[in-house]
């Protein structure tokens, strides 16, 4: 499977991998890759990164919105094989260590096998390296507060819940929040379409993704990139709150 690769607006791309998403920020020839699907979806995010006139070593960062494998796939390749630096929110940089994991169990998986698409999905996983041990080697916190200085300049954004350390990515000029798993328009289990959180056994702690609903609602943007699903275009403010009736 090739990655799809949408331009979202001018140098800002949202890319679908296997059942996951992450977005390319360019300017110029740099860019800030935002997530990094699974580890089988390597090929993939090399193959975007040149679709869109870049390489790994134009790579100026990777910033991660959580250390779960679908979204940690190769930031450790792109760290030891071209020096990337990998960052995340303070509280989620033990977690891309791998020195504690909160993530879906193996047990949780099977308490939920009856839902539809579960099954098919967890053996999605399993294929493209969701189960791997998968750790960042030197992950690092946010270099500054505020915009980073990077390309694409986002402006990480806390939004625990799904793991303790997730952060949204909000770019202002842009009008466009990259949501991560705190706030999705679809996903392999799910049988409603738009603006969603996933189901409970994937959260760390529930009651904290709702609550984040909150945090990006107040997001002023028109375009939510998600790490799951397609893009979803309209007011990012309706979309938490479409999210927070369906949580309810």
């Amino acid at each position: 499977m090739r990655a799809e690769v949408h331009q979202v607006a001018d140098g800002i791309y949202l890319v679908h991998g296997h059942h996951v998403n992450w977005v390319i920020l360019k300017d110029g020839d740099a860019v800030t890759l935002v997530d990094t699907g699974y580890p089988g979806d390597r090929q993939g995010v090399l193959e975007s990164l040149a679709e869109v006139g870049s390489s790994p070593e134009a790579v100026a960062a990777v910033l991660i919105t959580h250390a779960h494998n679908d979204h940690l796939g190769s930031a450790e390749y792109l760290r030891a094989a071209h020096g990337t630096p990998v960052y995340l929110h303070p509280a989620e940089v033990p977690h891309a260590r791998r020195d504690f994991l909160q993530q879906a169990t193996i047990g949780d998986v099977v308490r939920n096998a009856w839902r539809p698409g579960v099954v098919s999905w967890a053996r999605h996983v399993i294929q493209v390296g969701g189960t791997r041990h998968n750790p960042v080697t030197a992950p690092e916190p946010f270099p500054s507060e505020g915009p980073l200085d990077l390309p694409g300049r986002p402006v990480p954004v806390h939004t625990p819940g799904h793991t303790d350390g997730h952060c949204v990515y909000h770019l202002p000029a842009a009008g466009i929040v990259i949501s991560g798993d705190a706030l999705v328009s679809g996903h392999a289990t799910s049988r409603v379409d738009g603006p969603q959180i996933l189901h409970d056994f994937f959260h760390h702690e529930r009651a904290g993704v709702v609550a984040s609903l909150d945090v990006i609602g107040a997001l002023a943007g028109d375009t939510l990139l998600p790490g799951h699903g397609p893009v979803h275009h309209g007011s990012v403010r309706a979309a938490a709150e479409r999210a927070r009736e369906r949580a309810a």
